[in-house]
């Protein structure tokens, strides 16, 4: 693995309830499935992340807190999980309080990406392929954190109306990071999330959304499924708890399609 390897992706969208967490989980455990090397970072205060991967709240000794708040270096959280070639650096309900300890703390905005840093370097490199950050649903400074760090969003997108007023908010602050924080940020993509071909509003999101954004758009859509909602309670990812289901089957197929654009990325001389 070279140096410029590792690919950050920040999966976020300031609505909650879009499948966000849900997308991270599985994605990060679709690219371990073939070949990976893969660390989710729970940037989420509600530790939803940490919670389907099957990491109990007792069990989080240090937490993504910790790390931006200086107390310790980012490899000091990350923890092994039951998917092979899958880490984790857990959050916990005190990362709520980070948002205020870090106001007026210096770099703010570049605490994950400095904590990323050092993990590379100490390392001697990258030590894994792809980081994935699941974002909290608003747009904090956790949020800003996460998308510093990043060289590409991922946006999941519900497929309902009121979904579309908040992307043209996501899309605008990614805007304002690329101008102001992050120079490289851009748009891996958008996965449209709790699909359901039944449903006409289902399809006239999907077909707006298609037309005015194009091939940002994933071809993968994520179903509406009973067994990726029933997946988190058992604490596995869906693809443990029933690889042939159809939001599973998904999830496979958005991981292919998250690194061949990455592969089709222009490469840095």
């Amino acid at each position: 693995m070279t140096a410029s390897s590792l690919r950050i992706l920040a999966i976020a969208n300031q609505k909650g309830g879009v499948g966000k967490t849900t997308t991270a989980i599985n994605l990060a455990t679709a690219l371990a499935a073939v070949g990976e090397q893969v660390l989710l970072i729970d940037l989420d205060p509600q530790g939803n992340a940490s919670t389907g991967l099957g990491i109990r709240a007792a069990d989080r000794g240090v937490t993504t807190y910790d790390v931006l708040g200086g107390d310790y270096r980012l490899e000091a959280a990350v923890t092994d999980t039951d998917i092979p070639g899958l880490t984790l650096a857990p959050a916990g309900v005190d990362l709520a309080g980070a948002e205020i300890e870090l106001i007026d703390a210096d770099r703010r905005h570049y605490r994950l990406a400095d904590a990323i840093d050092e993990y590379r370097q100490s390392a001697g490199g990258d030590p894994v392929s792809y980081v994935l950050i699941d974002c909290p649903p608003s747009l904090s400074l956790l949020t800003v954190n996460a998308l510093a760090a990043s060289d590409a969003v991922i946006i999941p997108l519900q497929c309902e109306f009121f979904a579309l007023e908040g992307l043209s908010q996501i899309l605008r602050t990614i805007d304002t990071i690329r101008e102001r924080i992050n120079s490289r940020l851009e748009l891996q993509g958008i996965v449209l999330t709790m699909h359901d071909r039944r449903n006409n509003l289902t399809n006239q999101v999907e077909d707006d959304v298609r037309a005015h954004l194009k091939d940002k758009v994933y071809n993968t859509v994520i179903p509406r499924n009973v067994r990726i909602s029933e997946a988190p309670s058992h604490g596995k990812p869906a693809l443990l708890y029933d690889l042939k289901c159809p939001g599973s089957q998904a999830y496979i197929q958005l991981a292919s399609e998250v690194i061949q654009r990455e592969r089709a990325r222009p490469q840095a001389a």
